[in-house]
């Protein structure tokens, strides 16, 4: 679909893949090929990884395979292959991103980048899930769902039993939490577990199409939202879908934001498509036929994806303001589009959470993860340091009261940061969709718990509004160490902490061979101002 609309395009005078560069030459496509091949082996090399080092189930079936089994008996030699893989791909994707850096004489085209994506995915949807074992969470509280129980009132262990096999492969600190999940969410995996019953295997399948599913909205909508915002589509390709941490936790990790964000970024780009090109000062025509629509709809399926996770919903907001500024940018526009999207947002909300026979417990439970005290949050991390410190000077043990003081006061800097975007984005002076990123990224890192998959929510639709050099920059770093920072296993070690040496060194040593091999064929960076990505955009 991607390479049907960018031909389209290119005829119609409009060359939207590459932002004003030409096709790549000889040299160019050959360090494209082997930048493919290198990516796609680190691919295959961690689905191999991911057989012993994987967050496989309690009763894994690999076990006893000839060949294959050895893998789970293995750790440290399973391990390596895992970490290579992940250099690999880390690796492949960041020479990838100078070969479709905006601003060059030649760059990579949208098919070029999309047949990339395909070759580099296609191995990590045999992976065992890897990173996290929340998969195995969303059978369990399907399954409570698909037993006619209220998944808001109870956990795995209480519905189910901890015999169930179900429960088992649930981490012990959420087997007694009831689900966070919104209620679309619980509905799919309720018509999974009907498909599926216990076997867990299956039900990683069928969940990892739906991530699959969420992953392809997202690349759907990101080149034709990048268009929309002077952005080059193949740089909001390459960060936002073929970032590693996409790769490493919806398509590996199997985890429901590729099912929200997707349903997010896929509704804003909807409700565009009713929207005529207006400058911030007009003139601006009267309603189009359809547009009223085409922003219903749009809203709709944002709210879908916030009745899978909750923090789509503030994509509202910035729709909001985009059309508000349409109608003529007063505050009587704001309040009446915030009241219309309102309407939109609680009557489809309400069908989804009724028709689904859950009600709204779900709005009890959206703080569930804040149980785990998590370094990665600042605030989180500011109360541990405040309260270490207070041991220090003999003040006592007060670290759980500074981590509920630092929760409480990132609790309202998020929100205010969000607020301050929005308005910056309704008097014109951010684009909305790099406030949206923006605003998710302050809403989640100043929340009560981070995990490295959160920073998709920020990236995603920012690789789609912000494309200015820097921004790329520091994204790209921040992507490459989040990626490498959290090891396939999704648990603990059990005491056998050598094995992580030994994985570490075995891996760097093959990755460094594997560079060496190639290092003729690596691409080079090209200089390009800060100010040559992004036009203005209207």
């Amino acid at each position: 679909m991607v390479a049907g609309d960018t031909t389209r395009l290119a005829r119609a005078g409009d060359e939207p893949g590459r932002a004003g560069s030409g096709p790549l030459d000889e040299r160019e496509r050959r360090q494209l090929d082997v930048v493919r091949r290198f990516g796609t082996v680190g691919s295959l090399l961690l689905t191999i990884g991911s057989l012993g080092a994987g967050a496989a189930p309690v009763f894994n079936p690999v076990f006893r395979i000839p060949v294959l089994g050895l893998f789970s008996r293995m750790t440290t030699v399973a391990l390596a292959f895992a970490f290579t893989g992940v250099f690999m791909i880390v690796l492949a994707w960041l020479a990838l991103g100078r070969l479709s850096r905006p601003g060059r004489a030649r760059a990579v085209s949208v098919p070029q980048m999309a047949r990339t994506l395909v070759m580099w995915i296609a191995p990590l949807v045999f992976t065992v899930p890897s990173f996290s074992r929340d998969v195995y969470s969303y059978l369990a509280q399907s399954e409570i769902v698909a037993m006619g129980q209220d998944p808001y009132t109870v956990g795995p262990a209480q519905a189910l039993g901890v015999n169930h096999p179900l429960t088992q492969g649930v981490p012990t600190m959420w087997r007694e939490t009831p689900s966070p999940y919104g209620p679309l969410f619980l509905t799919l995996g309720k018509a999974i577990n009907w498909l599926t019953g216990d076997h867990v295997v299956a039900g990683v399948a069928a969940h990892r199409a739906l991530a699959l599913l969420g992953l392809a909205m997202i690349i759907w909508a990101l080149p034709r939202l990048a268009r929309r915002f002077g952005v080059s589509p193949v740089s909001a390709l390459w960060l936002g879908a073929a970032n590693p941490l996409v790769l490493f936790h919806l398509v590996v990790g199997v985890h429901n934001e590729a099912l929200a964000i997707g349903l997010m970024l896929v509704g804003f780009e909807v409700a565009l498509r009713g929207m005529p090109r207006v400058t911030p000062d007009g003139p601006f025509p009267p309603w189009q036929r359809g547009e009223l629509l085409w922003y219903a709809v749009g809203a709709a399926v944002i709210t879908l994806g916030a009745a899978v996770k909750i923090p789509a919903a503030l994509a509202l907001g910035f729709l909001g303001v985009m059309i508000a500024r349409r109608m003529g940018g007063s505050w009587k526009n704001l309040f009446a589009v915030a009241g219309g999207l309102g309407v939109v947002f609680a009557v489809v909300l309400t069908a989804t959470s009724l028709g689904s026979g859950l009600g709204y417990g779900w709005v009890a439970t959206l703080n569930t993860a804040a149980t785990i005290k998590s370094w990665m949050a600042p605030m989180t991390a500011l109360g541990f340091g405040a309260g270490w410190l207070g041991i220090v000077l003999g003040l006592g043990n007060h670290i759980d009261a500074a981590i509920t003081a630092g929760r409480l006061v990132g609790a309202v800097i998020g929100p205010l940061i969000a607020a301050k975007l929005l308005l910056d984005s309704f008097r014109w002076k951010l684009r909305p969709l790099t406030g949206l990123g923006v605003s998710l990224g302050a809403v989640l890192v100043f929340g009560a718990t981070v995990q490295p998959w959160y920073l998709l929510w920020a990236a995603v639709p920012l690789a789609a509004g912000a494309g200015n050099t820097r921004f790329r920059t520091a994204a790209m770093v921040v992507s490459a160490v989040l990626a490498v920072a959290l090891g396939p296993t999704g648990a603990t070690f059990d005491g056998r902490v050598f094995v992580l040496p030994y994985a570490y060194i075995g891996a760097i040593t093959v990755t460094l061979i594997a560079v060496t091999l190639v290092r003729k064929h690596i691409p080079r960076t090209e200089w390009t101002p800060a100010g040559a990505v992004t036009p203005p955009t209207p």
